[in-house]
This record gives structure tokens, C-alpha cells and sequence, in this order.
């Protein structure tokens, strides 16, 4: 038992990395695409810092992050008598439901990601501010789901993470309106 502590201690550190790493690298493809509504020269110095930035948080920390996360993860659940246990449980697979869901919203990060590196810009900032709650969203799931186990009902897990989502959304609105009242 005292070596699956320390599995789970590991799992959650990389887990907090992973998601420092997607809640920042979202933020640098704001920048990035502001960058490019920049006059010249100031466009193509902060294009290419932004691409090294994140370059190097994309490949140094959140792909390894996830990677390893991901690996103590499995070991835990596999290699263990207590994750044999949890596999079985309702709220573990829908838990791991929802990192499937994670896993989606890293491979799209990772799109965007490349086709920022190409100087592809395909979204807005205002898309990206908003896609960035889309982690918010899994983090909120995942950790009321680990916390509270079977104790959450379900129809009022559901309901809550509704309810926070449509919270987020309004916030966004706000901020936006606050940001384009602040520009003129």
C-alpha cells in the first residue's frame, strides 16, 4: 500500500502540471493570435516568441505531463488491488470518461497548437478565450468526482456541471462586453 501512495501523489503532480500546462497554453494562443493583428516588426518579433514559448511548454511540460500523468494513472488502476477495486465503481468511469473528454481537448489543443506554428489562423481570440473553459469545465468534474465519490448524486452532478458551464459563459460574455467598452 505505501508504494501506491506515492503512484498517486506522482499521478496528481503530473495531473496539476498537464493542466498547467493546457490552461497556459491556451492563453499563449490568444497572444499569438493578437500578435498577428500587429504592425510590422512588432508582429514578427512577438510571433516568434510567442511560437518558442510555446513550443517549449507544449513539448517540455504539458506532453510529458500528460504522458506521465497518464502512467501512474494506469499503473494505479492495473497494477493494484485497490484500482482493480475502483475500475468497478460508477463515479471511476466517469471519471475516466471525462479524461477521455481531456484527452480530446489536448489533441485539439495540439492542432490548434501546430497550426499556430504555421502561421495558420483559423480562430478567433475570443473562441480561444472560451475554449479555454473547456478545461475548467473537466477539472471542476474530475475533482467533485474524486472528492465526493458516491456520495454526489448523480442527477445533481449533472445539473451542477451544467449550471457551472452556463456560469462561465456568462462571465465571458461579461468580461467581453467589459473588454470591448474598454477598447473604444
Amino acid at each position: 500500500m505505501d508504494y501506491y501512495n506515492y503512484l498517486k501523489s506522482l499521478h496528481l503532480i503530473f495531473v496539476i502540471t498537464w493542466f498547467s500546462g493546457l490552461f497556459y497554453i491556451v492563453r499563449l494562443f490568444v497572444y499569438q493570435i493578437e500578435a498577428a493583428q500587429k504592425p510590422s516588426p512588432e508582429k514578427e518579433i512577438l510571433q516568434k516568441q510567442y511560437k518558442i514559448m510555446t513550443y517549449r511548454l507544449w513539448y517540455i511540460i504539458t506532453w510529458p505531463s500528460a504522458v506521465l500523468a497518464s502512467l501512474f494513472a494506469f499503473w494505479m488502476l492495473l497494477f493494484t488491488e485497490l484500482g482493480h477495486a475502483w475500475l468497478q465503481m460508477p463515479w471511476m468511469q466517469v471519471k475516466l470518461g471525462f479524461v477521455f473528454i481531456l484527452y480530446l481537448y489536448h489533441g485539439k489543443c495540439h492542432q490548434i497548437f501546430k497550426q499556430l506554428q504555421n502561421d495558420e489562423i483559423k480562430y478567433t481570440t475570443n473562441f480561444m478565450r472560451l475554449w479555454n473553459e473547456g478545461a475548467t469545465i473537466i477539472l471542476f468534474s474530475v475533482v467533485f468526482l474524486v472528492v465526493l465519490k458516491n456520495a454526489v448524486n448523480w442527477i445533481y452532478g449533472v445539473i451542477g456541471i451544467i449550471l457551472f458551464s452556463v456560469l462561465i459563459m456568462l462571465g465571458f460574455r461579461f468580461y467581453k462586453r467589459i473588454r470591448e467598452k474598454n477598447s473604444d
